[in-house]
């Protein structure tokens, strides 16, 4: 995996998310996708191991964001985190996953295989 690999990942969420789901940008030496005022609403996390590369997007669709209240997202006390239901995406991971996904993708250079029924959930 190289270096630019969660700049890719995080130019996948704001290139195709940023049009339909939200406005967004990156932050210098921060990893993760936030709203034009600040707010947090994804997080992005990488980790090689053993020649293994681990790594993930998560964005905040729809939950209670009452934990986020009680830590510093991403070490930054204070940060605000919203999620995507609040700023008049979608509620539905589905939803997401079909705007993202391709996008991601791409910036991969990935086919996406989707298979019938539900995603899964964590």
């Amino acid at each position: 995996m190289s270096a630019e690999a969660p700049l890719r990942i995080r130019g996948a969420a704001l290139e195709r998310g940023g049009r339909e789901l939200w406005a967004g940008r990156g932050r210098e030496g921060a990893p993760g996708v936030y709203t034009t005022d600040g707010a947090k609403i994804a997080a992005l996390g990488l980790r090689v191991r053993r020649g293994c590369s681990f790594h993930g997007l998560a964005f905040t669709v729809a939950m209670d964001l009452e934990p986020f209240r009680r830590i510093n997202p991403c070490g930054y006390a204070g940060q605000p985190v919203t999620m995507l239901a609040e700023r008049g995406g979608p509620a539905d991971l589905g939803a997401v996953a079909r705007i993202l996904v391709p996008q991601l993708s791409a910036q991969l250079g990935l086919s996406p295989a989707w298979q019938d029924g539900p995603i899964p959930a964590a």
